[in-house]
């Protein structure tokens, strides 16, 4: 597979999950997997994916409505839609609401991996450019990406060039933990096995500026043992 495509699994059911998930890696795709609609949608808004494998019985907005508000949103990324309902009405619903396919469980891998495939022969996937909007908005937080400016609850605060290039990592890769070494090589450039407390010390001062309790983060969390990871709608 000459490019990686970007898969996002929405399932809530942990042992299906689990086995899409690692039979799709073993087919070269970079799977990332949510268990809600809502957690999908925030995945959508950053993040350019190639194909959406989507279960319609969701927790939370069902696979439908994820669907729909895709489609207004103009967000055309293909998706297939997963079911246990094998109704034809359920099969026209799904299709009319803007699913690509659709599949009904059980499934044969061997078919969900033809019918992933043919689809993204049929997209033409190609990475898009790796942009933000000129405003990103997370809690009480109201970052102008463009002329370095944070608006807060304590006020508006000029941030600075490695700041930025911290919270655009971040925000690019919203709920996603990132390894200390991957943000100390793509920060400060540094090797990814530097022993320093430069990238701790700047998280505590990014959670001075946006948390409404540093000493209890709900944006940037510390993942133990592994780095750290943004929420923006916790």
């Amino acid at each position: 597979m000459s490019l990686e495509y970007p898969v996002l699994l929405v399932e809530d059911e942990p042992h299906i999950a689990a086995g899409l998930k690692f039979n799709l890696q073993a087919e070269g795709y970079r799977v990332t997997h949510v268990e809600r609609g809502e957690a999908a949608l925030e995945h959508l808004a950053t993040h350019d994916c190639a194909l959406v494998i989507l279960d319609l019985t969701l927790p939370g907005i069902n696979g439908l409505e994820v669907c729909r508000r895709l489609r207004e949103q103009q967000n055309q990324v293909p998706i297939l839609m997963l079911t246990a309902r094998g109704e034809e009405q359920d099969r026209i619903t799904g299709l009319s609401e803007g699913a690509d396919d659709y599949l009904g469980k059980p499934f044969s891998l061997r078919e969900l991996l033809l019918r992933i495939s043919n689809m993204l022969r049929r997209s033409n996937w190609q990475p898009a450019a790796d942009k933000l909007p000129g405003v990103y908005l997370f809690g009480d937080n109201r970052v102008n990406l463009t002329d370095s400016l944070a608006f807060t609850a304590g006020g508006r605060i000029e941030l600075t060039e490695l700041e930025m290039r911290m919270l655009k990592i971040f925000f690019r890769n919203a709920g996603r933990t990132l390894a200390r070494g991957e943000l100390l090589a793509s920060v400060w450039g540094m090797a990814p096995d530097t022993e320093t407390r430069t990238l701790d010390n700047f998280i505590v001062r990014l959670r001075k500026y946006f948390e409404r309790d540093p000493s209890k983060p709900r944006h940037f969390l510390t993942v133990r043992g592994r780095g750290y990871r943004f929420i923006s709608h916790p």
